[in-house]
């Protein structure tokens, strides 16, 4: 599959391989098999579909200047997909098969991974319950599955600002809940107020902690950040703290290494939902930020309590920095002092 560098949206189309393996009680993991892309033969009571046991990754693949490709940060997903595992009580797959199998695939569909600047192959590894059972208990048989898709960005306004709505009344995640694991049901339980946030003219929601509905969370599928500039200061970038409700981004730990590199003062505290929206409040910028949609700009924000624009509509120079300096380390346009390319061995791109 060799993939041209003209929209692609984001998700509608894959490669023609998956890698697969298969876990049971009595066995353990099978070895990783690379076969063709095709649908899954599940039995009706397999209790993924019951009970909820599914979890996922994202992560993408970069050409590179040299027709290499690599993977960013595919440790950190693979360290995150074990914890998901276990608080889901299913089995976790060692971190060098999770990143071999990202491997087999890049390797096979590598002609897939297209060549446009903002452009990137985007795995989702994924686990299933498979065991047909209707007994209300963990599995004791489940598949790991990587598959891939050609992509551009994940929205379909490109890098433009996008407007969100701080939901005060359903929940995304609660102490002591899922939420900092990456699993099927976090996302299912988000889609009324996505709806809801669109049918406002918003883009998406950014979600308030469920015990009190004041402080700020994160997005959806993307994590919050940002910027805090008095007149006559320096910026200083914020982000929420994480505390088991929020998600461990790959992208913001990126985010905040970076903003270190360039000087950027970060802080990790509450942030509360008046800050953003009082209209004197020294919030000049906010974006969102993770694998599928790398940096967004946050033009405004809306609830039921009222409503802001950001000065900078959300493009100033902390969150254009941020972008610039993240995209320039994935592509190979400027050096990867962290370390966190990961190279695939064996692709040799034109």
């Amino acid at each position: 599959m060799t993939v041209a560098t003209a929209r692609l949206g984001f998700g509608v189309t894959f490669t023609d391989h998956m890698v697969v393996a298969n876990w049971s009680q009595a066995t353990g993991w099978t070895p990783l098999s690379l076969t063709r892309n095709a649908p899954l033969s599940l039995h009706p009571a397999a209790m993924s579909l019951h009970y909820g046991q599914a979890i996922f990754e994202g992560l993408k693949a970069y050409r590179q200047p040299d027709g290499t490709a690599a993977l960013f940060t595919p440790h950190r997903n693979a360290e995150r997909f074990a914890r998901s595992a276990a608080r889901l009580a299913m089995p976790q797959l060692p971190p060098d098969a999770f990143i071999e199998a990202c491997e087999l695939l890049v390797r096979a569909d590598a002609e897939a991974i297209p060549g446009g600047f903002g452009q990137s192959l985007y795995l989702r590894p994924f686990m299933i319950a498979t065991e047909a059972s209707l007994g209300v208990r963990a599995a004791t048989e489940y598949l790991f599955a990587v598959i891939a898709s050609p992509v551009d960005h994940f929205f379909a306004s490109g890098a433009a600002a996008i407007d969100v709505w701080c939901e005060s009344r359903h929940s995304r995640a609660a102490s002591g809940g899922t939420g900092e694991a990456k699993c099927a049901g976090n996302y299912a339980g988000s889609m009324p107020a996505k709806a809801a946030a669109v049918a406002r003219g918003c883009h998406e929601v950014l979600w308030l902690d469920a015990a009190e509905g004041n402080w700020v969370e994160e997005l959806s599928a993307m994590n919050f950040f940002c910027v805090r500039q008095p007149a006559g200061d320096q910026p200083e970038l914020l982000t929420p703290p994480l505390g088991g409700t929020i998600l461990h981004g790959s992208t913001r730990a990126a985010l905040l290494t970076l903003a270190g590199d360039h000087g950027v003062k970060v802080t990790e505290r509450p942030i509360a939902l008046a800050e953003l929206l009082d209209p004197d409040s020294p919030i000049t910028e906010a974006f969102a930020c993770g694998t599928a949609a790398t940096v967004v700009p946050i033009g405004g924000f809306a609830s039921e309590n009222g409503q802001r624009r950001l000065p900078t509509e959300g493009v100033g120079p902390v969150t254009t920095m941020m972008l610039e300096a993240l995209m320039a380390i994935q592509y190979g346009r400027s050096p990867d002092t962290h370390r966190w390319m990961h190279r695939v061995d064996g692709v040799s791109l034109p």
